[in-house]
């Protein structure tokens, strides 16, 4: 009796020694999951920017560009009142903030009129209805089924060069149709990575493979930590984090300030120039 429960113990003992990599290699996955999950944080806050960025641009733009020609205006006529040589060279500053540069024109082709204004800052000026700028920010299923994919489909799962190739063009494509907010793409996405090779299971590393693993896994979350810094301290990304929750009536709420400050700068034009009644 005594010698079965030896033998018991003395096996039980051995099944329990863990090997030398397996604490090693948990670290490993731990830090990939980790990596992916902040690489998928960045990037949707990457593209919230992106998008905010442009509704920024197209809603506020015109009233922007409005503003500087009021200022421009005002400095050539109170230059032109007094002659003073600094009012002069204040005048040319302003002016040279709204005068194009050299191929600008060719990268707007198609945005401006004849005028230099956009539609909406003609829509604007004239008290016309103003086209409401493309909304582009993902749905919650979009963003759902970005996450889902990038946790199954991401390049740092795959330890085959073949198949982390195969990882980052497919990744690429999720990322573009996330960008777009294209729904009905992510789906299609979806299917197609069900439908397509089964990656190989991750099987474990030498020790000094999975050290390098390591590594390179704490080099690549430095990279997205500084990026995320970035993008927190842009110009838009601060003002995106000002009212993630409703973004767009934050942009209202700005619209509203540039156009009081459109009026006020008219008016002093119009003091100015004495085309006040």
């Amino acid at each position: 009796m005594g010698t079965s429960e030896h033998g018991t113990s003395e096996q039980t003992g051995t099944e329990g020694v863990a090997r030398p990599e397996e604490r090693l290699e948990r670290a490993v996955r731990a830090a990939e999951q980790a990596l992916i999950e902040f690489e998928i944080a960045v990037e949707t806050f990457r593209v919230e920017v992106d998008n905010f960025s442009r509704l920024h641009h197209q809603k506020l733009g015109p009233m922007y560009s409005r503003l500087d020609e009021l200022e421009a205006l005002i400095a050539e006529a109170r230059a032109a009142r007094t002659g003073d040589p600094e009012d002069l060279r204040k005048a040319d500053e302003a002016r040279a903030r709204v005068m194009p540069m050299p191929g600008v024109e060719e990268l707007f082709h198609g945005w401006m009129d004849s005028e230099g204004l956009f539609p909406e800052a003609v829509a604007m000026l004239t008290d016309q209805p103003v086209r409401p700028p493309q909304r582009v920010r993902p749905s919650d299923e979009a963003r759902k089924l970005f996450r889902e994919l990038v946790r199954k489909a991401h390049p740092d799962l795959a330890q085959d060069e073949d198949e982390r190739k195969r990882r980052d063009e497919f990744i690429t494509r999720v990322n573009a149709a996330y960008a777009r907010g294209d729904e009905a793409l992510l789906l299609e996405l979806s299917a197609e990575w069900a439908a397509g090779p089964v990656p190989e299971e991750w099987k474990p590393s030498r020790s000094e493979e999975l050290y390098a693993r390591l590594e390179w896994l704490s080099q690549r979350k430095e990279m997205l930590t500084f990026v995320a810094r970035e993008l927190e301290e842009s110009a838009i990304g601060a003002m995106l984090k000002m009212a993630p929750e409703d973004p767009d009536r934050l942009l209202e709420e700005i619209a509203e300030q540039l156009l009081t400050q459109v009026g006020e700068r008219e008016t002093e034009l119009a003091e100015l120039t004495g085309q006040t009644s």
